[in-house]
């Protein structure tokens, strides 16, 4: 997490299986975000489950061919760790389902690194022990096991060179191990983690510098690191400096570090953690859904954008997640935080960042990070070879059918609060329009929504995660994608007069008329006909 900007805030801190488990907190409610598996048994058409009466109001969206200039690619969706999770032999999937999980979300963007890569992470190739009892040593076995999760999934990988404690010929070991070890599947190396907050204290170890500490030491400390670097693996990419602050990044930019490959930047959507304001930035699971949040992500991420466009490097987005306060279970675990998980990623992908990461750990999910998209049902303290998606993973799955497509130009009319995406893809024969109806479905059960698409496109199939409500706790469902039934219902203006209409679009009209329930992601797979 982003330590001085969470202090600042905070002086207390489709058709995947879905696994369930009962841990639960104090309030009674699952930890882990708890999923239970898709219908049975399974379906072969997309039908919706509505909370109450559709009572929204009608929204037209309008999808086109109209291209943008932002892709959405497998790297738009990613998962960080922490990297003292590099010793965790779970990341072998002989011994776990890690592997299938971050499958689910494509091949997904990895990066290690996190507070810990500064304060408890203790590398060594030749068998030392740590210094301090809470460091967790890290090997080149560890990076082994890495490459076989890699190799698994198809993902790239970032990899955090500890800076906490100074040491350019131990962080220079560890980066050429991860290069050789690797291979092409390194993108970049990160030379410490929010290096703006290393004279925090406020945190387990966090004063890992002086109050001396600035922008120039940290330029000197990096270039020193990356030359040590550069002397043994002349290519290696080194990207950063892992921070949310735009000085630190034109300090990382201006530096006479080579080989720089990204601008990485940090970035919680609700980080003022004693802020109980509605709408506003504190750990509210309305707050993520608010358009407040996308107005916050567009100035924030701007700034990113801002610097890594002067530098003519491309923007990474390597650390991110709902909220950077401790003890969120009850914002985490909601229906709200998938309905933000999609809507977040496919708009920060519109706003340029060509890489994103999730911060999450592999903990346990009752007392673990309430953040992670990924948890272990076992009891807190305990080990299982299961992990188990929360909410805000389920939200993320259902933007895998966008990767490898152009966003193209899509509106909105009406409906409340309703967001679309539409990418092309295929050459232009298939579109893929996702819609974020964060109306509560509690209030308004579902919004009767027309759909344009542009001539000769019709839907091919359809896939939604959805909730009771948005306030709803580890009830966060799927429906896998499948063909359209033959008759929709829909309950907004009537053409035909019927109850119902066809799910083909008309000739003329090329419309989909269908109501969408309310606390939704729904995905429309399109097909040129």
């Amino acid at each position: 997490m982003d330590i001085r900007r969470s202090i600042q805030g905070c002086v207390v801190a489709l058709a995947l299986v879905l696994a369930g488990c009962s841990p639960t907190d104090s309030d009674g409610s699952s930890s882990s975000g708890d999923q239970s598996s898709e219908p049975r048994p399974t379906p072969t058409e997309f039908e919706q489950s509505f909370a109450d009466a559709v009572s929204g109001e009608a929204a037209a969206v309008t999808a086109t061919a109209d291209r943008l200039s932002p892709g959405f690619t497998a790297d738009n969706i990613g998962v960080s760790f922490e990297a003292t999770d590099l010793a965790d032999p779970r990341l072998d999937p002989a011994n776990s389902n890690l592997d299938e999980q971050l499958k689910s979300l494509g091949a997904p963007a990895l990066r290690f690194g996190g507070n810990a890569l500064d304060r408890r992470t203790f590398w060594t190739s030749i068998g030392e022990k740590p210094k301090h009892d809470e460091e967790v040593t890290v090997t080149p076995d560890d990076l082994s096991r890495l490459k076989k999760l890699i190799d698994a999934t198809g993902s790239t990988v970032t990899i955090g060179i500890p800076l906490g404690t100074y040491d350019p010929g131990r962080g220079t070991d560890m980066a050429v191990h991860a290069i050789d070890i690797l291979g092409d599947s390194l993108v970049g190396l990160g030379i410490g983690n929010e290096p703006n907050g290393y004279t925090v204290k406020d945190v387990p170890n966090g004063n890992v510098r002086g109050e001396g500490w600035n922008k120039e030491k940290y330029v000197r400390q990096l270039e020193a690191y990356a030359k040590a670097i550069h002397a043994k693996r002349p290519d290696a990419p080194i990207i950063g400096p892992d921070v949310y602050d735009g000085p630190w990044m034109e300090a990382f930019a201006d530096s006479g570090v080579k080989h720089k490959t990204a601008i990485s930047q940090h970035w919680y959507q609700l980080p003022e953690c004693d802020s109980g304001e509605v709408p506003g930035r504190g750990p509210q699971a309305e707050n993520l859904i608010d358009p407040l949040a996308k107005r916050s992500a567009q100035r924030n991420l701007g700034i990113g954008k801002e610097k890594a466009d002067a530098a003519d490097l491309p923007l990474w987005l390597e650390e991110t997640g709902p909220t950077s306060c401790p003890g969120t279970n009850d914002t985490s675990l909601t229906n709200a935080s998938a309905l933000w998980a999609a809507d977040y990623t496919l708009y920060a992908a519109q706003l340029g960042v060509e890489r994103m990461a999730m911060h999450s750990m592999l903990g346990a999910c009752n007392g673990g990070a309430p953040m992670s998209l990924v948890c272990d049902p076992a009891d807190h303290g305990q080990r299982s070879d299961t992990f188990v998606p929360r909410p805000n993973m389920l939200g993320l799955r259902l933007v895998v059918p966008s990767i490898g497509g152009t966003f193209t130009k899509t509106s909105v009319k009406g409906g409340g609060d309703m967001n679309a995406y539409t990418v092309s893809k295929d050459n232009g024969k298939t579109l893929v329009t996702t819609i974020i109806n964060a109306n509560d479905a509690a209030e308004i059960g579902g919004n009767p929504v027309s759909m344009n698409m542009p001539k000769g496109f019709s839907v091919d199939k359809a896939s939604q995660v959805y909730g009771p409500s948005n306030g709803a706790k580890s009830a966060t469902k799927v429906i896998p994608s499948n063909p359209l039934p033959d008759t929709i219902p829909y309950s907004g203006p009537k053409k035909t007069g019927s109850a119902s209409v066809s799910a083909s679009p008309g000739a003329d009209d090329n419309e989909l008329n269908i109501d969408i329930a309310g606390s939704s992601v729904t995905v429309f797979i399109m097909r040129k006909e």
